[in-house]
C-alpha cells in the first residue's frame, strides 16, 4: 500500500487555507472599515471639542475667580503697589489732582501782600509777584515727593489692599458697566477712586507747613487699571465666561471621556486627548503673551505703558498659572496613558521598575519582613488598588481650589510613589516557597 503525502481528497491544502483565512479577514474587515471610521470620526471631533473647550475653561475660572472670590482677587491686584512703574503711575496721577486744587496766582499775592507789610521795598515786593513759574516748579516738587513717600510707604500697600478688598463687591458691576462706585467702567476704561491717598498727602503737606493744602476739598481722581477701545467688548465675553465658569470645566472633561470611549483604541484616545489639551494651553498661553503686546500698542496718547504692562502681568498672573497647570496634568495624562500601553519602551520601563521593587521586596522579606495577609490583599486587589489611586488623585486636583504645576507635579510624585508600594506589597501566593 502506497502512503500519499497530501492531505485527503475534498480537504484543503496549508496555502489553501491560510488564502481562505486571508480572504475572510479582509471581508470581515471590509464589512466593519465604516463603522471603525465613523466611530474614529466621532471621537476625533469630541477629543477637538474638548480641547477646545478646556482653554474656554481655564479662561472661563479664572474669570469666575476674578469676580466671586475676594481673596483671590486682592492677591491679584495686591503685588501692584510695591510695582515702581505703578507706583509713580499713582505718583504722576495724584500730584496732577493736588495742584489743580491749589490756587498759586492766590499764594503768589499773599506772598505779595505779606512783603508789603513787612515794609519790603516796593520794587522786591514787586519782584515776587513775578515768581509764578518757581513757585508752581517748586510746589509740584514738593507734592510729587510727597506723594512718592506716601506711595512707596508700607502704610500703602495696606491703604491699596484694604481700598481693593472694599471695592471687590463693586468689580461684578465694573465688568458690565453698570457702576459708578469704587470700580467703574466707563469710556472704556476700569478704574479706581485713590481719594484716600489724595486726604493722606493733602495732611501731610500740612504737616510739613504748606497750610494752603488744608484748603484742598476732597478730591475723587482716578487711577486708570484697564484702558482701552476694546474693553468695552471683552467685558461683555468675559460676563458670559464668569456664568459658566463652574460648569465649563466638568463638560469639557466629560466630553473628552466621550471621545476617549467612543474610539476603538481607548488608550490612543487618551494620549491624543491630553495632547490636545496641552497644545490648547500653548496656544492660549501664546495669545496672552500677543494680547499684551496689541494691548499695549493701542493704549491711549500718554498712557504709563509700563504701568499698564505691570497691570496686565498682575490680572493675568493667576491665568498663567493655570495654563501651566493644566498643561502639565496633560503631560502627566499622556505620559501615564503611553507607559501602560504596550510599546517596546512602556514594556522595558515596566519591567526594569517591577524587577527593582522586586528585589527590594525580596531583600526585605529574607531580611525577616513578613507581608502575610496584607500581601495576598494587595495581590487579588491589585487593580482596583491602582484605581482608587487614580480616582483619589484626580479628585485631589478638582476640588483643589487653584491648582498649580507644582500641585500638578507632586501629585504625579505621590501617585508614582503609590504604585510603587502597591508593587512592593504585591505578594503572590503562589510564589511562596515550600516548607
Amino acid at each position: 500500500m502506497t502512503v500519499s503525502d497530501g492531505p485527503p481528497p475534498g480537504r484543503p491544502r496549508d496555502g489553501e487555507l491560510e488564502e481562505l483565512r486571508r480572504r475572510i479577514s479582509e471581508l470581515e474587515g471590509s464589512r466593519h472599515e465604516p463603522k471603525h471610521r465613523l466611530r474614529a470620526l466621532g471621537s476625533c471631533l469630541l477629543i477637538i471639542l474638548a480641547s477646545v473647550l478646556a482653554l474656554l475653561a481655564v479662561v472661563a475660572v479664572w474669570a469666575n475667580s476674578i469676580v466671586r472670590d475676594t481673596d483671590r482677587y486682592v492677591a491679584t491686584v495686591a503685588p501692584l503697589a510695591s510695582d515702581p512703574a505703578v507706583q509713580q503711575a499713582v505718583t504722576t496721577r495724584v500730584t496732577d489732582a493736588v495742584l489743580q486744587q491749589i490756587d498759586v496766582e492766590g499764594l503768589v499775592a499773599e506772598l505779595s501782600d505779606a512783603a508789603k507789610q513787612q515794609g519790603v521795598p516796593p520794587r522786591i515786593a514787586s519782584l515776587v509777584g513775578d515768581l509764578d513759574g518757581p513757585i508752581t516748579s517748586g510746589l509740584k516738587e514738593l507734592v510729587s515727593g510727597t506723594v512718592m513717600r506716601v506711595v512707596s510707604s508700607a502704610a500703602f500697600e495696606k491703604v491699596w489692599e484694604n481700598a481693593n478688598r472694599r471695592a471687590h463687591d463693586a468689580v461684578d458691576k465694573a465688568l458690565t458697566g453698570s457702576s459708578d462706585s469704587v470700580v467703574t467702567l466707563k469710556d472704556d476704561e476700569v478704574a479706581i477712586d485713590v481719594a484716600p491717598i489724595v486726604a493722606e498727602v493733602k495732611q501731610r503737606l500740612v504737616d510739613s507747613g504748606l497750610t494752603v493744602a488744608s484748603k484742598i476739598p476732597d478730591v475723587h481722581t482716578d487711577f486708570v487699571v484697564v484702558q482701552g477701545k476694546d474693553v468695552g467688548k471683552i467685558k461683555s465675553y468675559v460676563r458670559v465666561l464668569e456664568i459658566v465658569g463652574n460648569w465649563l470645566p466638568v463638560i469639557a472633561v466629560l466630553i473628552a471621556a466621550g471621545g476617549v470611549f467612543l474610539a476603538s483604541h481607548r488608550r490612543r484616545a487618551l494620549i491624543g486627548a491630553a495632547i490636545g489639551v496641552f497644545l490648547a494651553m500653548v496656544l492660549l498661553g501664546v495669545t496672552l503673551t500677543v494680547f499684551r503686546a496689541v494691548y499695549l500698542d493701542h493704549l491711549p496718547a500718554g498712557t504709563n505703558e509700563d504701568a499698564a504692562g505691570a497691570v496686565y502681568d498682575a490680572l493675568v498672573r493667576f491665568l498663567r498659572s493655570s495654563v501651566r497647570a493644566v498643561g502639565a496634568l496633560a503631560v502627566v495624562t499622556a505620559l501615564g496613558a503611553f507607559f501602560v500601553g504596550p510599546s517596546r519602551g512602556a514594556v522595558l520601563t515596566r519591567h526594569f521598575f517591577g524587577r527593582g521593587i522586586g528585589a527590594g521586596r525580596d531583600v526585605a522579606v529574607s531580611a525577616g519582613l513578613r507581608l502575610g495577609p496584607v500581601g495576598r490583599f494587595v495581590h487579588r486587589f491589585k487593580t482596583w488598588i491602582g484605581a482608587a489611586i487614580l480616582v483619589v488623585a484626580v479628585i485631589v486636583l478638582f476640588t483643589w481650589s487653584y491648582p498649580t504645576m507644582a500641585v500638578v507635579f507632586w501629585t504625579a510624585v505621590i501617585v508614582l510613589a503609590a504604585f510603587g508600594v502597591r508593587e512592593f506589597l504585591d505578594t503572590d501566593p503562589a510564589d511562596r516557597p515550600a516548607h
